[in-house]
């Protein structure tokens, strides 16, 4: 007996020898000879706080874009004449379809975006929602301050309706219905910021969808344009900013119907056909300037003048973005987007517009780890300041919480190998006719 005790012990000690081995392979190993390594995506240039006029923190380890991005003045290619002046305090020009920054001026600079958050509010919902899906705003949808379209609480929009008004129009009351379909204010917001990060957007928090100035929310030209790219890349985005006049709905002896306070969630098909009225584009360059596709444009006292524009000539589109501008801006915008047709092929780039972060793809590993849920708002994800934008910046261990669930699967693997021995052990014994130990 005791020399199978004996024999046992050292076979569940080469076990657990084996299953420590590779453990430390799954924790620790280096890659085999030949293997690429994963990049990490490029830490954000600005740090976390920042004021409306601009300020920007120190640079991180790598500028989105390029280094030459990472400086507040006016980056220009050599040997090409200067871009034209222009009186807001960032901008930038680049090439939609290469991704060339052709020029600009503090581009990752903080700034409040305005009204053109919206072009982020609807490259994250236009994915999501269901363009023909027909809702009832809220009261607190319809009451929202600012430029509005004029929505009721009747279930007489469908999300098309409301998205055309958000980019023709910039409708404030438009984007909280939006978000309201979406889920609520609290999700639109996380799910906005998320979107952000994944485009590489480290520079843009969202605390409203409408682009109405909150404390903490920031963009910049650099972030704006990259938003702007992944609209145009979406047919119904470049169909809602191209669109000059359009009909919205307007409900039928609403003043009648008002005196129900408290309507219920009643079947569309039971509210009365609306009426239409048109709504034009706040864009004033549509049908004005050569090849102009449009995009978004904003303005408040605090962050003044913003705008976000594309326009397209020769098969070849151009993005100007400028924030931060103290008066009329259209026609230094067009100045702009010339000089941008005329630099596109003949200067060096001064920078790049990143692509999205990929998708991660599917582990096939049986020790794969679950990744955790989604953050929340208050948590991370909401106010795309923590959790997956931590890790994403380098401020957070990218193996954190992994180690844990391995060593554990590595004890189990422990004690199925001591377990296997074990029963191993005892068919040898009883396949033995001496009956002694084998081996």
């Amino acid at each position: 007996m005791g020399t199978n005790l004996r024999a046992l012990a050292a076979t569940g000690a080469a076990a657990g020898l084996t299953t420590a081995l590779l453990t430390t392979a799954l924790l620790g190993a280096s890659p085999a000879a030949g293997a690429r390594a994963v990049p990490s995506p490029p830490a954000p240039r600005a740090s976390d706080t920042a004021s409306a006029t601009g300020t920007t923190g120190a640079a991180g380890a790598a500028t989105v874009g390029g280094e030459r991005l990472a400086g507040h003045g006016v980056v220009a290619p050599a040997g090409f004449k200067a871009p034209p002046k222009t009186e807001s305090s960032a901008y930038l020009i680049a090439d939609a379809d290469t991704g060339a920054v052709l020029a600009a001026k503090d581009p990752h600079g903080h700034y409040l975006p305005a009204s053109t958050l919206k072009t982020l509010t609807a490259v994250t919902l236009i994915p999501r929602l269901d363009k023909n899906r027909r809702i009832k705003p809220s009261e607190k949808a319809c009451n929202v301050e600012g430029s509005a379209v004029g929505i009721v609480p009747e279930p007489i929009y469908k999300v098309d309706d409301l998205m055309r008004a958000l980019l023709m129009v910039s409708a404030n009351d438009a984007a909280v219905a939006l978000a309201e379909a979406n889920g609520g204010l609290t999700r639109t917001l996380a799910d906005m910021n998320a979107q952000a990060r994944k485009l590489q957007a480290y520079d843009t928090v969202a605390r409203t969808p409408n682009g109405l100035d909150a404390p903490g929310q920031r963009s910049s030209a650099y972030d704006l344009a990259l938003i702007a790219r992944a609209g145009l890349a979406m047919p119904a985005f470049r169909e809602y900013i191209s669109t000059k006049v359009a009909k919205f709905p307007a409900p039928k002896d609403y003043g009648k119907k008002k005196k129900k306070k408290n309507q219920d969630d009643s079947d569309p098909s039971e509210s009365p056909a609306p009426a239409y009225y048109e709504m034009a584009n706040h864009n004033r360059l549509l049908g004005r300037y050569k090849g102009m596709l449009g995009v978004k444009n904003g303005w408040t006292t605090k962050a003044l003048g913003s705008f976000v524009g594309a326009a397209r000539r020769d098969g070849h589109t151009i993005i100007v973005v400028i924030m931060h501008h103290p008066g009329g801006f259209w026609e230094e915008v067009s100045k702009l987007l010339d000089w941008g047709f005329a630099a596109r092929s003949r200067v060096a780039p001064v920078g790049e517009l990143v692509r999205p972060v990929p998708d991660p793809a599917p582990s096939s590993s049986a020790l794969a780890v679950r990744p955790t849920g989604t953050p929340g708002p208050g948590g991370s994800a909401g106010d795309g300041t923590g959790g997956d934008a931590r890790r994403v910046a380098g401020r957070e261990p990218a193996g954190s919480g992994l180690a844990v669930p391995l060593l554990a699967g590595g004890g189990a693997l422990a004690v199925l190998a001591l377990g296997g021995a074990y029963a191993l052990r005892r068919r040898s014994r009883r396949d033995d006719p001496s009956g002694g130990t084998a081996g």
